[in-house]
């Protein structure tokens, strides 16, 4: 069976309710009830809790804190001297070069910069012929998101969307599938330039949330909300992007007078259940690791990309 007709039952089936039902059920805190789908979930997908702070199931009250727990101090060091590091565990979906401004998803389809970071051309012209990386966590792996490099928070866009699956079967199967679903984009600056992260929903996914804002969905307005962030030094960006929330009929962006800066490793943000990372880096000298290749396993912490003169055959 093709990948194309594996995924029609999804265009039929009311995703946002089901996401809606799983987010009530993974939050609710039932006692013994949690505690057997908690034990029922880790013997389904293999779930790794002996690298867990706290491998007891029994001492989740709620799913959702299951499913986003810490991991062991250490259990995740960082490769030293790498520019760019994983930032989740799970697996590699595409990486490479942007053509132009058009990023791989699957053999036959591709989508847009502007589309991903939700319809700003301006922000997306910054990413012409840069790289990319698609990265995708599936249940069983750990969830919270963390810092691939340094980077000072300019801007946080909730994007409306879909809700497909965002497994393997599906980005073959789904045209532009990752500029379609709901998505958080959060975009960074470093010494070297523009950077963004954008955390991508899927069906069942009932929450994205980063560590300055808490959780960012729900609620859904069903229109584009955007927070520009601001320190008091930096008044020459208090005004806001031209067209943006507009071109979705929402609101003006919101400003928030803080001043967020992460460090490498820090983390950024967590799914409640399995879902996808897509990252944009500007044009210049940059190499991925010659061990990367599409469907290989990553872990939090592993060399990711550096210069290419300089980066080394190594995970």
């Amino acid at each position: 069976m093709s990948d194309r007709l594996a995924v029609l039952p999804q265009y039929l089936l009311p995703k946002q309710a089901l996401t809606a039902l799983a987010g009530c059920f993974a939050s609710a805190r039932l006692g013994g009830v949690t505690t057997w789908a908690i034990r029922r979930f880790i013997e389904r997908y293999g779930v790794n809790m002996a690298e867990a702070a706290n491998p007891d199931p029994a001492a989740y009250p709620s799913f959702n804190e299951f499913f986003t727990r810490a991991l062991k101090p250490g259990a995740r060091p960082l490769a030293p001297g790498a520019e760019l590091i994983c930032p989740v565990d799970g697996a590699i979906s595409q990486f490479g070069a942007v053509a132009g401004d058009q990023v791989f998803q699957a053999k036959g389809h591709a989508y847009s910069t502007t589309a991903l970071v939700g319809g700003d051309a301006q922000l997306a012209a910054r990413f012409q012929d840069g790289h990319f990386a698609t990265l995708y966590l599936s249940p069983r792996d750990y969830h919270r998101i963390h810092m691939p490099c340094d980077g000072r928070l300019l801007r946080m866009i909730h994007v409306p969307g879909d809700l497909f699956s965002v497994n393997p079967t599906t980005a073959r199967g789904v045209p532009g599938l990752f500029a379609r679903n709901e998505r958080v984009v959060c975009v960074f600056e470093n010494a070297q330039g523009p950077w963004v992260l954008v955390l991508v929903g899927a069906t069942i996914v009932g929450s994205m949330a980063t560590t300055w804002h808490g959780v960012v969905n729900p609620p859904r307005p069903g229109h584009l909300r955007d927070w520009i962030y601001v320190s008091p030094q930096d008044a020459s960006r208090r005004p806001p992007p031209e067209g943006v929330s507009s071109a979705w009929g929402g609101p003006a962006p919101t400003i928030v007078d803080q001043d967020i800066r992460l460090k490498q490793g820090d983390e950024m943000g967590r799914f409640l259940l399995g879902s996808t990372v897509v990252m944009l880096f500007p044009k210049r000298d940059l190499a991925f690791s010659q061990s990367w290749q599409p469907g290989g396993a990553i872990r939090l912490g592993e060399f990711m990309a550096g210069p290419a003169a300089t980066a080394p055959d190594r995970t």
